[in-house]
């Protein structure tokens, strides 16, 4: 990403996404798959921080005009005003917020696994409340999800679940969320509503392309099929299509069901097995996986990232940097944009 005194360097940024123009428009760019698909995603990516900076030029030309109708006695242009400089606010905002999206692989689509912790039935439930938080935060944000692995829980929420997020800078804005998360609320599963304890884990790595290699022998890997499970109907398979992956030298398992064909669920599910591993490494050789990597937590207390208390009081609280956040529904509902930013701005600091 290219910047001049902490903004977009516009004029650079036409001048690639004009180079990207015409690239596209040669026919030979379609005959290699992989270089239209880095022209395409790149040409997308510049298109909306163009768009975006237009728009936040255009909002500030119109505060100008509302300025001088307000000053000319105008009553309605007080707030017309008011209301243009929130929007222009809130996309200042994020233009800063993707200023700091500038990792190895934070333009990347985002893979996302929820494991609930010890616990039963409640901690389930809260694994289903996270994979709910996440996908209405994607809809907000524009992104795409595909749920990939979904495993319900007895009686109540999920066991495990998997599912990209496709858009931009999707890894660099989840990778916030990678650790342990700690509810406390009253047990709506509990007859003497007593208040419970839940943890869950969340591992997000980045959707790595066909262009990086990483070897999996099959010698290390236990494949096992069975049947899709789900809430029945069209979305339950006669056959066992779901597959299972278990990478014999990490532990590390990951499970696909949501193709008809065995054959397509063991693709994706060796893709995503490629992308964990690759993060898996990659943190290794930063030296970070014991403080970032899940797998390396205990799913318990102390090793928390976020807490999310609904009883004796409301109130969502990051560990990492102090981020507080008292409506605690609409963190749940999605609104996790302000624990997004606070990690960023802490790692930029």
């Amino acid at each position: 990403m290219l910047f001049s005194g902490g903004i977009f360097d516009f004029e650079a940024l036409e001048t690639r996404f004009a180079e990207l123009d015409s690239m596209r428009a040669d026919p030979d760019l379609w005959n290699n798959q992989d270089k239209a698909k880095e022209v395409t995603r790149e040409h997308a990516s510049l298109e909306a921080k163009i768009l975006g900076h237009r728009a936040l030029q255009e909002a500030l030309s119109d505060m100008g005009v509302y300025v001088e109708l307000a000053g000319e006695g105008d009553k309605d242009a007080g707030g017309e005003l008011l209301a243009l400089l929130d929007k222009a606010e809130a996309m200042a905002d994020d233009a800063e917020l993707r200023r700091m999206l500038s990792g190895e692989y934070d333009d990347s689509n985002a893979i996302v696994t929820i494991h609930p912790g010890a616990g039963g039935t409640e901690s389930q439930d809260f694994g289903d409340m996270l994979f709910r938080m996440y996908l209405r935060w994607a809809e907000r944000r524009g992104f795409k999800v595909d749920v990939i692995e979904y495993t319900p829980g007895d009686g109540a929420g999920l066991k495990s679940a998997i599912f990209t997020i496709e858009g931009e800078y999707a890894y660099g804005y989840t990778r916030s969320e990678a650790g342990i998360h700690r509810l406390v609320r009253i047990s709506p599963f509990d007859s003497a509503k007593r208040r419970h304890t839940s943890f869950c884990a969340v591992h997000v790595a980045p959707e790595i392309d066909d262009t990086i290699v990483v070897d999996i022998d099959t010698d290390d890997l236990r494949i096992d099929t069975y049947r899709s499970s789900g809430a029945g109907g069209q979305h339950v398979n006669k056959t066992d299509s779901a597959v299972r992956l278990t990478h014999l030298p990490t532990g590390m398992v990951v499970a696909c069901q949501n193709e008809r064909s065995q054959h397509k669920n063991k693709a994706t599910a060796m893709k995503i097995l490629r992308s964990k591993l690759y993060e898996l490494e990659r943190l290794k050789q930063r030296e970070k996986l014991d403080s970032i990597g899940p797998s390396k937590m205990d799913n318990a207390f102390g090793s928390q990232i976020r807490n999310y208390v609904l009883h004796p009081y409301r109130l969502v609280k990051d560990t990492r940097t102090g981020q507080e956040v008292g409506n605690a529904d609409a963190v749940l509902d999605g609104d996790i944009d302000p624990f997004i930013r606070a990690f960023l701005m802490s790692e930029s600091a």
